[in-house]
């Protein structure tokens, strides 16, 4: 191998890149691969990781093998290529299925001709015979394997193809290895070492902080209007939105375009020319706002993104730290902001059924990581670090939403020791829900058929709600103290670690539930009756909640049925003091607001006035019409014409659980619907009363899951949803 002194490096560096200096370890790193070693490169995004194998290639004899994943991003690098060495559009190449026959033939020309310095390769193409026996034919002068985490079953982003790229090597011929990841715990370390064949390679690890990302989880209770109001605080800002799926992509980019914000989709279901013309609009900042799926690697090599945003909760901390690691790379203004419900989990959860065992063991743990990140009331920053192995010792960051706005926390030792000793008192596992039901005290069919309402444990929890419970039993399962199975769908058990503070319980400090709002109101010098660092005004709620107690007892409802805990919480924030204001909160709807809303509107009134309080300025968000709507008005016109629902489906091309869905839609807007002539011929009038009577008197919210779990395995779901639907219309709506 050639040797080439530092002087030499720095002026190339100053002739290729226009750098006059190294940045970190980038010198070494080059140092040592031109000296013909194999190195592992563990440096976070941004760190300038691309300039340790392309600077290399452009001083190496022969060409270098850059294998990447990301598609979108080697089609980047390989024009920014171009752009430093002018004059040579053959210095750089991408090999992969976006390319024309033509364009293959254009590569191997200039790759046999020994123009090409860089091949990027995707791991596909690099598996394909005929590749290997053209890349056989030319000098290789190493091969650089980028997004090395994706050779990991435990890296977030794991590929298959990735465990042949060092059997490959063999086959094309051996030459250094550069291995480069942006993230990777210890585990994933040293998987990555033994499968690319380099146990001896030297590791050059950077710190995984970055001091200029500030880190906050928001609550997912109204997450479109959030991220709207955020992005028209930061006009002009380059930014990139997270989804997990593809439709949630396409409808969030057309939301955020009908508010006036300049957004496109990005994900693998478009096709390659619209990506790429996205991606270059985002690049150009002709728009201000890329939405992708979270499946979906970017590999968008820009350096001002000012945020970072996960609609959706990822399911790897890997995956967040690489996403998030997107926004500021030149050192300036980056804000990460992830919103997250424990529904989101459960889905994620739901994923992985069906897959290995041992798939999802893996899956199951990265996920749980990812939950005691978002629940946590450390350092995020801290979290992060101590997650990829790096200590982090300062105790407050100064730049996380845990370190700026503390989360109160008490003692929870007796609360955790009273559930590990219910789960291990009980012969069978149940689930989360169940559990919180039996120590709130709340009865309904399913803990009655048990007997569960005759033991020691009811109610022995009853100062507390049952969300309370929920949330400590989140909690535990976050510490480690509780299980829960996703195969046996969810039912909760104790673990060993459980178990052990159960005969010897100590000290626990568990955080008190909390609604990530904007946090910088939350001022302890403002005076009146906002409650602080909560999710509302709680003097307010709380007087809400009697009003609906009182509500309820003279119209013989449940509360529930009145207006749900949300739309109280949303009242207590918002201040509604109009109809239109108040069906507007989540949950209520036209219909809601006009049967229930009168003494609630009058009440808030009063209370804003005698307590001088500023209602928010009304932030409006703007709805999309699109074919989802003309859906609805399809579907409320059938069923006025009282056509067969099999009839609406199948004019729509829909499932039935689809139509379902949209109708459970249509009726939580606050419209009504007459179903009865449907209901009358499919489902038996005795079914009828028995459903319509649970969700009346026993239910205690409209959970399409509870009511499946109280009334047990004598109904169909499908003759409890379509009688939700009816009760719902005559009573809730």
């Amino acid at each position: 191998m050639m040797a080439i002194d530092s002087k030499t490096l720095h002026s190339k560096l100053k002739e290729f890149f226009g750098f006059d200096s190294f940045k970190g370890d980038q010198e070494k790193i080059i140092s040592h691969l031109v000296s013909g070693r194999d190195a592992f490169v563990l440096m976070p995004t941004g760190g300038g990781k691309s300039l340790c194998y392309q600077l290399p290639a452009l001083v190496m004899e022969g060409t270098a093998i850059v294998i990447s994943p990301l598609i979108a991003l080697m089609k980047n690098q390989v024009d920014a290529i171009r752009g430093f060495v002018s004059g040579n559009d053959g210095i750089a190449h991408f090999l992969n299925s976006s390319l024309s026959k033509a364009q293959i033939n254009e590569v191997r020309d200039d790759l046999l001709s020994g123009r090409t310095k860089l091949l990027y390769v995707a791991p596909e193409s690099l598996t394909k015979a005929e590749n290997i026996e053209m890349l056989k034919e030319i000098r290789i002068s190493f091969y650089a394997v980028d997004e090395a985490h994706c050779i990991s079953e435990w890296g977030h982003d794991f590929r298959p193809e990735y465990r042949r790229i060092r059997e490959i090597i063999e086959c094309i011929g051996a030459a250094p290895v550069i291995a480069l990841t942006a993230t990777a715990t210890p585990k994933v370390q040293s998987d990555i070492l033994r499968n690319l064949g380099i146990p001896g390679a030297e590791v050059f690890k950077s710190s995984f902080n970055r001091p200029n990302l500030y880190y906050e989880v928001r609550d997912k209770s109204d997450p479109k209007k959030d991220i709207i109001k955020f992005i028209k605080q930061n006009p002009g800002k380059s930014g990139i939105i997270y989804c997990l799926s593809r439709k949630k992509v396409e409808e969030l980019a057309e939301l955020l375009n009908i508010n006036g914000i300049k957004a496109l989709p990005y994900h693998a279901g478009l096709d390659a020319r619209t990506r790429a013309e996205n991606q270059d609009k985002f690049l150009m900042e002709e728009i201000d706002v890329i939405v992708a799926t979270i499946a979906f690697g970017m590999g968008i090599d820009k350096p001002d993104v000012r945020f970072v945003i996960h609609y959706d909760i990822p399911k790897s901390l890997e995956g967040y730290y690489q996403e998030t690691g997107r926004a500021g790379r030149d050192g300036g203004e980056g804000k990460c902001i992830a919103f997250y419900s424990y529904k989101d989990i459960i889905k994620l959860e739901k994923f992985m059924q069906g897959k290995p065992v041992s798939e999802q063991e893996i899956g199951k743990q990265l996920l749980l990581e990812t939950v005691a990140y978002a629940e946590s009331n450390q350092c995020r920053r801290k979290l992060l670090m101590n997650y990829f192995g790096e200590d982090y010792t300062q105790e407050n960051c100064g730049a996380c939403d845990n370190c700026l706005y503390p989360k109160k926390q008490f003692d929870g030792q007796e609360e955790m020791a009273l559930i590990i000793e219910l789960v291990e008192s009980m012969p069978e596992h149940f689930k989360l829900e169940h559990l919180a039901n039996i120590l709130a005290g709340e009865s309904n069919a399913l803990i009655k058929s048990y007997e569960h309402d005759k033991t020691e444990f009811f109610g022995a929890g009853k100062d507390h709600s049952f969300r309370f419970w929920c949330d400590v039993i989140h909690q535990g399962i976050v510490l480690h103290f509780l299980e829960k199975d996703i195969e046996s769908y969810g039912l909760i058990y104790a673990t060993e670690k459980g178990r052990e503070f159960n005969a010897s319980p100590y000290p626990v400090m568990l955080t008190e539930e909390r609604h990530f709002v904007d946090g910088v109101d939350d001022d302890d010098d403002v005076p009146g009756p906002v409650a602080k660092g909560g999710g509302g005004d709680q003097v307010l709620l709380a007087m809400l909640k009697e009003l609906r107690a009182d509500v309820s007892r003279k119209l013989k409802l449940q509360p529930w049925i009145i207006f749900g805990d949300p739309a109280l919480e949303d009242m207590s924030i918002t201040y509604p003091v109009t109809y239109d204001e108040l069906k507007n909160c989540q949950g209520v709807g036209e219909g809601k607001a006009r049967k229930f809303g009168k003494e609630f509107i009058e009440m808030i009134a009063k209370y804003v006035e005698e307590n001088e309080i500023e209602r928010p300025d009304d932030f409006v968000v703007k709805s999309v019409v699109n074919s989802s709507t003309a859906n609805k008005v399809f579907i409320i016109q059938g069923i006025d014409r009282k056509l067969p629902l099999e009839d609406i489906a199948g004019a729509k091309s829909m499932e039935m659980d689809e139509l379902l869905n949209e109708i459970e839609t249509i009726v939580a807007s606050g419209t009504k619907l007459d179903l009865d002539y449907y209901i009358s011929q499919t489902i038996d009038d005795d079914v009828v009363d028995e459903i319509y009577d649970y969700f009346r008197e026993e239910a205690q919210s409209d959970s399409l899951e509870d009511a499946m779990s109280d009334l047990g395995q004598d109904y169909d779901e499908f003759e409890v949803r379509l009688v939700r639907l009816k009760f719902l219309c005559e009573v809730a709506n």
